[in-house]
């Protein structure tokens, strides 16, 4: 065959692509040596000193920090061989990005603390250093990667049951992963490995592998479903009794259900509402004065279902009540009216003490020795063994609050996939287009309000019995700050992203406990750089995150897929 055959028969490479393929190549072999030396650091001593970070002093026995460099240079290695026979619809060099900034910050984290607390640089070894070059090498590979085009077209479909297997996987994992995190007690190593799962989890997701993952989500909607929910279940047994652990879970889920429930005011209605706690409160003090506690102020004693009903039903009508005379303002002016009403009901409960009103609350001093449920003669006080785990009264609540949790999630979704929810989308979207076309704009604002504060008060009669204890202290301006944030940060519109905006604002201060005086420091700067990187929030909608990156075209092209996929 001449030259002149070969260049009519094949197309030409130019040279845009030769480079591209040079630089690939390179960044392939950084990225590969990068990860290799942080599997090495991991089997190398860290710390000469064995009371730093864990014992770090031990060589080829990993642990603690040596364990997550490990793990981060496995995640490189894949990444970079990646780089060398790229699926279309992966880009490695995104994700190795990640990686690189992740893992140097990492490790400089990790030598910061050792030299904290050893006394200077002198006390780290030669794993420290190692992963240090390691890390830097991720990142040199990561500045070396040209941008790609993901063809999300070409996205591999599995056999039902692989796609299952990979769901249970995942899912698996991140029963392993939040069972470890929980039993770390060290504020430092928490916080290091904080930065390692947040680092692998942007970089998969930043690869291509978050999209693919969504797609199998997407085709097994239900066996997903039935997965989380069991590993949820399964989460108690992990911790063999440990009552710390479980009190902080049992808090997350409260904090969960109430922000689920906030998430229909503000992620599909758009009503920025600054006094949502009061609706919290109002269902525990519903709960707490209807119980069986000497000091509860009311004397009929129904059955907890019949109070748990008599919860949503008083907090939908003050959602009612603050709602129908200040619905007609929007915007900066409901979220001060709402911040007022907030208020009010502290103030409320402070005064409903016999003195200046009707004693119901007890004042100050709130409704204390609240009793544990009682259901069917399960007591949720006592301990109960099942196959020899021994599951205290923490975990007997957290099984009732998934059952909450999973309520409040088929109510979100129902009413998200229903002709109202595109009505409160409508109205988010623009209120005075969506009257034009017929909605009734007032009557579902007004239902926002009172769904969401019933669901709110639901999760208040449960957390009257879990707290044993309501006072009007509990219900400040500061909760509904964290409950509107953790719908922010989590995405606005979604299930997932608020669990996950809940438990991240809700585990943090519980872990960090050494840095409780500047939380709020911290929890600026975290808005602050979220408003900056990621404004869509954590698990965004794919509306939201498209009214943000409208010139992406990758992430409209998944938009459509997934579209088309759905019908």
């Amino acid at each position: 065959m001449t030259s002149l055959e070969k260049t009519a028969g094949e197309a030409p490479v130019s040279r845009h692509d030769r480079m591209r393929s040079r630089f690939g190549s390179r960044a392939a072999v950084l990225a590969v040596a990068g990860g290799a030396l942080l599997v090495l650091s991991g089997l190398l001593s860290w710390s000469y000193d064995d009371r730093v970070l864990g014992d770090l002093s031990i060589r080829f026995y990993p642990a603690g920090i040596q364990i997550y460099a490990m793990v981060i240079g496995v995640v490189g290695v894949v990444l970079g061989l990646l780089l060398l026979r790229r699926p279309p619809w992966l880009d490695p060099g995104r994700g190795l990005r990640a990686l690189g900034y992740g893992s140097v910050a990492f490790v400089v984290a990790a030598l910061v603390s050792i030299a904290y607390q050893a006394g200077g640089l002198i006390n780290v070894n030669e794993g420290g250093w190692v992963g240090l070059l390691g890390a830097l090498l991720i990142l040199g590979a990561a500045l070396l990667c040209p941008p790609e085009h993901l063809d999300v077209h070409s996205w591999p479909r599995l056999a039902g049951w692989q796609e299952i297997s990979i769901i249970v996987v995942l899912l698996a994992v991140l029963l392993f992963t939040t069972a470890y995190t929980l039993n770390i007690d060290d504020a430092a190593t928490f916080g290091c490995l904080l930065v390692v799962i947040l680092t692998v989890a942007i970089a998969l997701l930043g690869s291509g592998f978050g999209g693919y993952v969504g797609f199998i989500g997407q085709n097994n909607r239900r066996p997903l479903l039935l997965a989380a929910f069991l590993v949820a279940f399964l989460f108690p047994f992990t911790q063999d009794g440990s009552d710390a652990n479980m009190s902080i879970a049992t808090q997350i889920l409260i904090f969960a259900a109430t922000a689920l429930g906030l998430n229909i005011v503000v992620g599909l209605a758009g009503l920025l509402d600054l006094g949502y706690i009061a609706f919290l409160g109002t269902g525990a003090y519903v709960g707490a004065m209807l119980s069986q506690s000497a000091f509860a102020t009311v004397g009929w004693k129904p059955p907890f279902v019949v109070v748990m009903l008599l919860g949503m039903l008083v907090a939908s009508i003050f959602g009612l009540i603050i709602g129908t005379p200040t619905l007609r303002v929007s915007g900066d002016y409901l979220a001060i009216v709402t911040l007022g009403f907030g208020e009010i009901f502290r103030l409320a409960m402070f005064n409903l003490d016999g003195n200046n009103g009707p004693d119901l609350t007890n004042g100050p001093n709130g409704i204390p020795a609240i009793p544990d449920l009682t259901f069917f003669g399960f007591d949720f006080g006592a301990t109960h063994t099942v196959a020899g785990i021994p599951l205290g009264r923490f975990s007997n609540y957290y099984f009732l609050l998934l059952l909450l949790i999973a309520f409040v999630i088929l109510v979100f979704t129902r009413l998200n996939d229903s002709r109202i929810g595109r009505g409160w989308v409508a109205i988010r979207e623009d209120e005075r287009a969506a009257e034009a076309m017929g909605v009734n704009v007032f009557g579902l604002k007004l239902l926002a309000f009172a769904v969401g504060a019933s669901l709110a008060g639901l999760a208040g009669t449960i957390k009257a019995h879990q707290d044993t204890s309501v006072t009007p202290d509990q219900y400040i301006f500061l909760e509904s700050a964290f409950l509107l944030a953790a719908v922010v940060l989590g995405g606005m519109g979604t299930v997932a992203g608020v669990l996950v905006g809940a438990t991240i604002l809700k585990l943090l201060p519980e872990k960090a406990r050494v840095v409780n005086d500047y939380r709020l420091l911290i929890f600026g700067l975290l808005l602050v750089i979220m408003m900056r990187f990621r404004p869509e929030g954590i698990v965004p909608s794919k509306r939201r995150q498209l009214e943000f990156h409208e010139d992406d075209e990758d992430l409209v092209e998944l938009a459509q897929t997934e579209h088309l996929e759905a019908k």
